[in-house]
């Protein structure tokens, strides 16, 4: 069985991961993506199929280059047959990212509803249901994006690093500790009461590069796969190639 090469293109890096069948080999983590790293990584593994997904652009050197180097190359649209049914009114204004994740979700709990929580540099909760289908959800800022909106739109408010490990008592005690509160149990909070409008049996999984750091605050039971939209994107690849 060949390998399978995912590529997941966010905001502020970009995920790659090798897969063997709906195995997981290998990932990397690049903050800037140029066709040479494919290069290398193809040169290691020797993908058969690939498949690119783009939040921050299209990327059109990466896929003349993926196109080189593998026998088949999926974009991530819109268009592209999907493993799961989409509920969202418009499916072209859809994140790639989010329906990934949600394909993610629904490869490894099939015939369960999930709550899929992608913690990045904006926070979304996005709902699938048993039957397999991305019901809708909700955006909202990330950490950084709430740290810096109150020093950038206040007087006096400092910048606080809300990313780096640390204590977060229920209240702060000082301004620069009562930000770093609001804005990290600010988001444990939404992360709670959505998961408290969820069906009884549900799962929620958490990914996204903040998800560790809200999780050891999160009071529910959650489950923290750091994997999950290149598992997603690979879900989707598998289908395509069966299909």
């Amino acid at each position: 069985m060949g390998y399978n090469l995912v590529i997941d293109q966010g905001n502020s890096a970009a995920k790659l991961a090798v897969f063997q069948g709906d195995e997981f080999v290998k990932q990397w983590r690049y903050d800037v993506l140029d066709p040479s790293r494919l290069e290398e990584i193809a040169a290691l593994y020797k993908p058969d199929v690939a498949i690119y997904c783009s939040v921050a652009c299209r990327g059109e050197e990466l896929i003349v280059t993926l196109r080189g180097l593998c026998r088949k190359v999926y974009e991530m649209t819109s268009l592209l047959p999907l493993p799961i049914t989409i509920g969202y009114t418009t499916p072209v204004s859809l994140g790639r990212d989010r329906i990934a994740a949600v394909a993610g979700a629904r490869a490894i709990y099939p015939g369960r509803n999930v709550l899929v929580v992608d913690a990045g540099t904006a926070v979304t909760y996005d709902v699938l249901t048993a039957d397999g289908e991305f019901k809708g959800g909700n955006i909202a800022p990330g950490l950084w994006m709430r740290a810096e909106a109150l020093n950038k739109f206040t007087s006096h408010l400092p910048y606080v690093d809300t990313d780096t490990p640390g204590e977060v008592p229920l209240w702060g005690t000082d301004t620069r500790l009562a930000i770093k509160c609001g804005v990290v149990r600010g988001i444990v909070g939404e992360i709670e009461y959505y998961s408290s409008l969820m069906p009884a049996d549900s799962i929620v999984m958490l990914t996204g590069g903040d998800a560790l750091r809200l999780a050891e605050f999160v009071e529910s039971q959650v489950e923290v796969d750091p994997l999950l939209v290149c598992k997603g994107l690979n879900s989707i690849l598998l289908y395509n190639e069966q299909n």
